[in-house]
This record gives structure tokens, C-alpha cells and sequence, in this order.
């Protein structure tokens, strides 16, 4: 009951209420038709702000105020102990900053398989819709993604890093994977299932594993250190990589292309995999040597004493 009542309060939020107020806000700048343009490319002078503010309202209202408001006023739980102080939590955002590389690269082939896939005959319709879903989030993402400034690199940043990174890491390992660990009493299912639907919430299926593992990578670094900081920081260097890499690339500063979905090269894919596994291990092994505390809301009391 209490997890459909966080996804109720998500659709909300997110679906509903942070769009409609993005909407009305972008709406008092924008001079074109702004619920027509969301949905097609469009090089309206003031687009890419509008449509910044639509996303960056709806997922601020969405994925933080709303879920804010039910931990707080619904659960009547404070939010401290998602937060709670830690010794060397620096060396743990260092070692998460190298793994985020390390994992970029390590996922690489899952991301050209994941890429190329086709679904089997009985599935045409939906591969179809799939492919066309696809086709209208790189759209976006290129007419998002072609900044003409540094203030509009930042912008990006902002909305696309570091929102999401608080937002989508609140409701899914938060709220929903803390859940999902109540009711099945099993760790592993509750961050593999909210992997699931972290990635499947995206729409974006030509994508679908790379987010999955990505999601659970972010799982178990919340449950090893029962700090939603840790995942909230991979979650954003992730996403502010991405943007920032895409921003040096269009001034020539580097030729690395983020959005190339071609595998790297299996030397350093070896290479990647193996300190991807090492950094987990050092994450791992700092929590085992300094166990984070465990709040009696944040998980089952029954596992308290269960690590990896």
C-alpha cells in the first residue's frame, strides 16, 4: 500500500501538477505555441529556455517537492537520516567520481548491443513504437544539446545533472527501493526491480540496459552506505559528464562523442571492467571497515545486520 501510494504521489507530481506549473511559467516569456512546440523540434527564439524550465519545474515539483512532502507529511519521517553524517564520505565521492568513468566505458558494448536490438516478429508493433519513441528523445536531446553559450551549457547542468540526480535518486532508491526491501525482505530484488523501473519509467528501450545496470549500480551504492549522497553524487556526475563532454566536444575542445553508441575498444572495455569491479570493491570494503547507521524507517529492522 505504501509503495503505491509514493508512486501515486510521483504521477502526481511529476506527471501532472510540475508540468502544468512548468507550462504556465515558460509560457509567460515564450511568444510561440508552447504546448504545440513540446512535442516537435522547433528553432523558436526562446525554445531551448522554455523547454528547460518545463522539464527542470516539473522534475523539481515532481521527484523532490512532492516526495519531500509525503516522507515528511504522509510517512511523518524526518529526512536526516537519509543524510546522515559519515567519516571520509570525500574519499567514497572520489572513489564513486573514478567509477562513474570507469563504468561509462566498461558498459559500452551493453550500450551497441542495446542499441542494435530487434525484437522478435510477434513484436513488430511494439519495436515500432519503441524505434519511433527513440527517434523523438534524440530529436529533443540534439535540439537540447546545441548550446550556444556557456550559460546554456550550465543551464543543462543544472536540469538534466543535477535535479535529476536529487530527484530521481529520492523517489527510486529513496522511496521506492527502501519499499521494495519492506515488503520483500530481500535486498537484491528490491534494487534490481527498482533498477527496472527506473529505466523502464524513461521510454527509451534502445537504452533500456545500460540504465538498468546504471540504476543498480546506484542501488547498492545507497545500501552499502545508507547515504542517499552517494547515490545522488553518481547519479549527477553521471548525467553532468555527459553534458559537459557534449558542450567541449561542440567547441572542439575534445573529440570524445557521448552520444556515439559504437562500443570502446575491448582493451580498455577490459580495463574498465576490471577497475569498475575494483572501485566497487573499495566502496564496499569502506562500508564493511565503517558501517554506516541504519535508521529504523530507512530499512527493515529484520536485515539491519545483512551486508555485502
Amino acid at each position: 500500500m505504501s509503495l503505491c501510494l509514493v508512486l501515486a504521489t510521483v504521477f502526481i507530481g511529476f506527471v501532472v501538477m510540475g508540468p502544468l506549473l512548468g507550462v504556465a511559467v515558460a509560457s509567460t516569456f515564450y511568444e510561440g505555441n508552447l504546448l504545440s512546440d513540446l512535442l516537435s523540434e522547433s528553432d523558436q527564439p526562446g525554445y531551448f529556455l522554455a523547454v528547460m524550465v518545463v522539464q527542470g519545474i516539473a522534475t523539481f515539483v515532481g521527484l523532490i517537492v512532492f516526495p519531500i512532502l509525503h516522507v515528511t507529511q504522509l510517512e511523518h519521517k524526518p529526512l536526516q537520516p537519509f543524510f546522515p553524517a559519515q567519516p571520509k564520505l570525500g574519499q567514497v565521492l572520489l572513489g564513486v567520481t573514478l567509477l562513474g568513468l570507469a563504468f561509462i566505458v566498461a558498459m559500452s558494448p551493453v550500450v551497441e548491443w542495446n542499441s542494435q536490438v530487434h525484437f522478435p516478429s510477434f513484436m513488430n508493433d511494439f519495436e515500432t513504437w519503441a524505434r519511433e519513441k527513440e527517434e523523438m528523445a534524440t530529436k529533443l536531446t540534439e535540439t537540447l544539446t546545441q548550446f550556444k553559450s556557456v550559460g546554456q551549457m550550465l543551464i543543462a547542468v543544472l536540469v538534466i545533472a543535477i535535479l535529476p540526480g536529487i530527484g530521481e535518486e529520492l523517489v527510486f532508491r529513496g522511496l521506492i527501493q527502501r519499499e521494495l526491501w519492506r515488503s520483500t525482505q530481500n535486498i537484491h530484488v528490491a534494487i534490481w526491480t527498482s533498477a527496472f523501473l527506473f529505466s523502464a519509467i524513461h521510454l527509451q528501450f534502445f537504452g533500456f540496459f545500460p540504465r538498468l545496470f546504471l540504476g543498480a549500480l546506484f542501488g547498492y551504492l545507497y545500501y552499502w552506505s545508507n547515504n542517499l549522497l552517494v547515490p545522488m553524487f553518481a547519479h549527477f556526475f553521471n548525467n553532468g559528464f555527459a553534458v559537459v563532454t557534449v558542450y567541449l566536444n561542440q567547441q572542439n575542445v575534445t573529440s570524445l562523442d557521448v552520444e556515439d553508441t559504437t562500443s570502446a575498444p575491448w582493451p580498455y572495455v577490459t580495463v574498465a571492467v576490471v577497475a569498475t569491479v575494483g572501485l566497487l570493491y573499495f566502496v564496499w570494503k569502506h562500508y564493511r571497515e565503517n558501517p554506516p547507521v541504519i535508521e529504523d524507517f530507512h530499512s527493515p529492522s529484520a536485515l539491519q545486520d545483512e551486508n555485502l
